[in-house]
């Protein structure tokens, strides 16, 4: 396939003007009019992950997170990142990259994460005022059936295979209404709250924002890494049929847990 045409698929779900104004989803290396047989879909972008897609002669590197997230001035070699982009180049191999614009699909990384845990009646938690309900962060939902607390925490940690939880009691001992949002999404507890729901999941919250919540809402944290890599799946399946897609094994989350 024609880069182009892929870039087409993924942004007919994942449109590059829906990412937040802060972010850089989009092309990041390559050219539209390049050659693509194979495809290496990954969350991050790393030093591993482009080895890997040279020796699996990978020509385009799929990712949800950015490699050109903050502005680089040089490429010396002498950061990862340089040396992603300097290796990238080098090898011809293109990335692109869905971050929030793949966040605020409503069937994207959050409505993913919803489908995997089974939530019903799914609906964007943060809408955005610009495109409307359909579009913006972070999913709403409920459970089939609810749950005791204890068996909805064993429930996230068993779908999400995740090597750790952090969670706050709440105020219900049963779990029905869920939220949740892909990535670092502790700004939204509060809404969640607003909301009705009785737990929200999320990664990366901090003690005080946990603290804050605790009488009001079970909020589980957990690896950011662990929240997103179903993205990998929604990229397989868009490109189905269309082109070899494979998974990066190199692609792992960073934080080890003991």
């Amino acid at each position: 396939m024609i880069l182009n045409d892929i870039l087409n698929i993924i942004e007919s779900v994942a449109p590059v003007q829906w990412q937040e104004a802060w972010d850089n989803s989009g092309l990041q290396i390559g050219e539209r009019n390049a050659t693509i047989d194979r495809v290496l879909l990954t969350v991050d972008v790393t030093e591993a992950v482009i080895d890997e897609a040279i020796r699996r002669k990978c020509q385009l590197i799929l990712s949800h997170h950015p490699l050109l997230f903050h502005g680089i001035k040089q490429i010396t070699g002498a950061t990862s990142q340089a040396r992603c982009v300097q290796r990238a180049i080098e090898h011809h191999i293109a990335i692109y990259s869905a971050h929030t614009s793949m966040d605020s699909a409503l069937h994207g990384v959050s409505g993913r994460m919803a489908d995997k845990i089974g939530l019903q009646n799914q609906r964007i938690l943060m809408p955005n005022p610009t495109y409307g309900s359909q579009v913006g962060l972070g999913i709403i939902g409920t459970l089939p059936q609810p749950l005791p607390l204890h068996r909805f925490i064993d429930h996230i940690k068993t779908t999400f295979d995740a090597p750790w939880l952090r969670y706050t009691q709440g105020k219900s001992d049963t779990i029905h209404t869920v939220a949740l949002c892909g990535g670092a999404g502790a700004e939204f507890i509060p809404n969640a709250i607003q909301q009705g729901a009785d737990a929200y999941i999320t990664a990366d919250c901090k003690y005080h924002e946990m603290q804050a919540a605790a009488s009001d809402i079970t909020v589980v944290d957990m690896d950011h890494w662990v929240s997103e890599h179903f993205t990998r799946e929604i990229f397989a399946e868009l490109l189905q049929d269309k082109v070899e897609c494979i998974i990066a094994r190199s692609d792992q989350s960073p934080i080890l847990a003991v």
